[in-house]
């Protein structure tokens, strides 16, 4: 079954994972890199500023993004190097998980995240600041803000594309019977528009890595076998907390250690396939159990004579021999089969 799970691009380090997946019936997706490319791309800005203080501010925001590992602060670090800006030393850097990034410079704190996390810094929001996320959340669109602590200075709007096969895998693992489960640390909005998109029912949005971890454990204690699907740092404490960890082989190294299987390809309709391979080993498991039992159970007596009273019927010791040994090759036969079987 690892093997055919390679042949498939589905790297399996542990086969307890193999042998617990074919029980799956809730499987957690991230959104980010996950269900979308993970490539995504800066498509609208705000600055609060006038030109020389925008110069400056960009300078900084590159500075803070520069250092931080997640997917939309590549995309800012990627659109601020395509208009020439330089960076500045940035000091006391700080990744804030599930919410972004700070640091100091000029003595000032600097920040790059969420909506939350601006309003957990109580700073002020100018109008068009304001109108821009509404605008740019009912699109879809992940934003970015900018600030420092007194107020919003630029907001940046960035979209990632849902991957080709991604609402496709979702319909699959449906019909498998499993039931789909978005989590994200992205807003409502575009949670939301993601979600029907892809058409997964149940999500929720806007969730530190904690609380991913936290609705996993929910899950479990409600019964479930729970597989986690996500490929950034700010998934690992939910693959852990997992039955069934699987990381994206495009995402961080993080991921891919904490996981038991990586998809190499990133692909999500590797899930499906590596659910049916855990259903087809499972089986084959089972056939050969019986295979292995049965001639034993109906040799054993025969060789220890229980006919000979009856019928004067007495295995022979070769017989036997060669009975143990079909009972081996018909394992081993079987086990073989599964290079043949499609996912």
């Amino acid at each position: 079954g690892v093997g055919k799970g390679a042949e498939n691009n589905i790297l399996i380090k542990d086969a307890q994972s193999l042998e617990i997946a074919h029980k799956v019936n809730a499987i957690v997706l991230d959104k980010t890199g996950t269900i979308t490319e993970g490539k995504p791309v800066v498509t609208n800005s705000y600055w609060n500023s006038t030109q020389q203080d925008v110069n400056l501010q960009k300078q900084v925001l590159l500075s803070l993004e520069n250092q931080s590992e997640h997917p939309l602060a590549e995309a800012i670090v990627a659109s601020l190097l395509d208009e020439s800006v330089k960076q500045l030393p940035v000091e006391s850097f700080e990744a804030l998980s599930g919410q972004g990034v700070k640091g100091k410079y000029s003595n000032q704190w600097y920040y790059a995240g969420n909506e939350a996390l601006a309003k957990e810094g109580g700073v002020a929001f100018s109008s068009e600041a304001k109108s821009s996320i509404e605008r740019w959340k009912a699109e879809g669109k992940t934003c970015i803000l900018f600030f420092d602590e007194n107020e919003v200075l630029a907001v940046l709007a960035i979209s990632d594309r849902i991957k080709a096969t991604s609402a496709q895998a979702i319909k699959s693992l449906k019909e498998l019977g499993v039931q789909p489960i978005m989590l994200t640390g992205d807003n409502e909005e575009t949670a939301r528009l993601v979600a029907k998109e892809v058409g997964i029912s149940r999500f929720q949005a806007s969730m530190l890595p904690e609380q991913k971890a936290q609705f996993v454990k929910q899950l479990q204690q409600q019964g479930n076998i729970v597989a986690m699907v996500g490929d950034g740092v700010n998934d690992s404490h939910a693959l852990a907390q997992s039955d069934v960890s699987i990381a994206m082989g495009k995402g961080s190294d993080i991921a891919m250690d904490v996981a038991k299987i990586t998809l190499i390809t990133s692909d999500l309709s590797q899930i499906v396939a590596a659910i049916k391979l855990s259903r087809i080993t499972m089986r084959t498991i089972r056939q050969n159990l019986f295979w292995a039992f049965i001639y034993n159970i109906i040799g054993i007596p025969l060789a220890a004579g229980v006919l000979y009273p009856v019928i004067g019927f007495q295995f022979d010791p070769m017989v036997a021999g060669i009975a143990m040994a079909l009972s081996s090759v018909s394992v081993v036969t079987n086990s073989l089969m599964l290079k043949n079987k499609s996912l």
